[in-house]
């Protein structure tokens, strides 16, 4: 790296550790760079396999795709056919230490989000972070924090979000069509990648294609096991499973199942959670799980306790007699009637029992809706207003949803007490709120 380069870095980290000092509630002075109302944006893809091709398509049909970035020359392919003109690399430290951009993707796996996220938003650039928003609770705290204070527009890849079905569930709860609630059912068929195994023993040659100690990011350091018999490898997928890298079903799909329960009954940081599993170690996530959250009441309604089940795991039959349940979704039991949905994302959505809402008629919308979720995220850019996912939403999200991957590696219930980022009954939990990570990929931290 040059001398420039490696200053510039320096500077780039150096404010990024500032910013960290600063509270939630304190916004300090805007860095991010002015965009006239008809200008393309000048935008960087970080990670261009799988859903960051997604998103470098659909981001990139109004606007330049200006740098790639993938630490796997076979995941970046298709990005790179794509966008010929677009300069490559496989670090994004040296993305950032050569680029002028507008904004950036950032659609790694999970352990690589919060690093190239922050370093964006230090140098005033707008973000878009694939669900989860974060690999821990701490990193979504100052991701929050970092979005405050640099005043980008920031938006999280959970796309039900802007869903005009969503939207519209959303307003028959908080209109009070099924009364009040207080008890939320959520689930999912996750995981469909290995869950409960213990760490490879074998070790392999590194592929040509791949630079793993780049992949690794701020991880732990282990070596290379490619896919055999018995081991379906890290990468592409398989990742998701293992702490180190992923957040497990848990991580994977609450960001989009639970997502329309936590919007529509703008739940918080829950007060406590506790969970039960089959199948979990040190390694990796479990193969099933129930987790339990419980959720203070606020200024419209009083306590939730939400409820998620993994790995084949149902709520009771007795919630929706005579209903066969999909095998994801979510349901919200009120007062005076339940909605359920069978989808992953609340896009469409039943009232029960059907004899009592028979000829129900919807709340007048009060919501505003969405152009979609890439293109709310890009005009909100061009007209300086926050899209519905920002990080002020997503990051609590997140934040609430990674609590359960706590207790479940704890084993405890975890009382939480939010303003000070702890467990307070269980010190064991500070070793999952936040962790270490490797030299080069230090998180920056007051």
């Amino acid at each position: 790296m040059s001398e420039q380069g490696s200053s510039r870095r320096h500077f780039i980290m150096s404010a990024a550790v500032a910013a960290s000092t600063f509270s939630v509630a304190a916004c300090g002075t805007t860095t991010s760079r002015t965009v006239g109302s008809n200008q393309r944006l000048r935008i960087a893809q970080i990670g261009c396999g799988g859903k960051g091709f997604v998103d470098l398509m659909a981001c990139g049909k109004d606007h330049d795709i200006v740098a790639l970035c993938d630490v796997d020359d076979l995941q970046a392919a298709n990005a790179r056919a794509e966008k010929p003109n677009a300069t490559f690399y496989h670090d994004y430290r040296d993305l950032f230490d050569r680029e002028k951009l507008d904004a950036v993707i950032v659609s790694t796996p999970d352990h690589s989000h919060a690093l190239p996220a922050l370093i964006a938003m230090q140098l005033g650039y707008h973000v878009y972070v694939q669900k989860p928003l974060t690999h821990t609770i701490e990193e979504a705290r100052l991701l929050h924090v970092a979005a405050k204070r640099s005043r980008v527009i920031t938006s999280m890849g959970n796309q039900g979000t802007s869903l005009d079905g969503f939207r519209s569930a959303a307003e028959v709860v908080r209109s009070g069509g099924i009364g009040t609630i207080s008890e939320v059912h959520v689930w999912t068929n996750r995981p469909i990648w290995p869950q409960g195994i213990v760490k490879p023993r074998h070790i392999d040659p590194i592929p040509a294609s791949l630079h793993w100690d780049l992949w690794l990011g701020g991880a732990p350091e282990r070596s290379f096991a490619a896919a055999n018999d018995t081991f379906s490898g890290y990468t592409p997928f398989s990742w998701r499973g293992f702490w180190d890298f992923g957040t497990g079903a848990l991580g994977d799909m609450a960001c989009h199942v639970a997502n329309l329960p936590f919007f529509a009954l703008e739940l918080s940081a829950p007060d406590w959670v506790e969970a039960s599993a089959e199948g979990n170690n040190d390694e990796t996530a479990p193969t099933k799980s129930t987790i339990r959250f419980g959720f203070p009441k606020n200024r419209n309604r009083g306590p939730v306790v939400l409820t998620w089940y993994d790995g084949g795991r149902l709520p009771p039959a007795d919630l929706l007699p005579g209903v066969q349940i999909a095998q994801g979704g979510f349901l919200l039991k009120g007062s005076s009637g339940t909605l359920y949905s069978p989808t992953d994302y609340g896009e469409s959505f039943e009232l029960y029992p059907r004899k009592q809402f028979q000829g129900y008629t919807a709340p007048k919308p009060f919501l505003p809706r969405s152009p979609g979720i890439y293109q709310e995220w890009l005009l909100g850019i061009l007209n300086n207003q926050q899209p519905m996912a920002s990080f002020d939403y997503s990051a609590p999200l997140t934040e609430a949803i990674l609590l359960g991957n706590v207790a479940l590696r704890t084993g405890q219930r975890i009382e939480w007490d939010a303003a000070n980022m702890r467990a307070k009954n269980c010190p064991a939990a500070e070793a999952f709120i936040k962790k270490t990570y490797r030299r080069g990929f230090e998180l920056p931290r007051g």
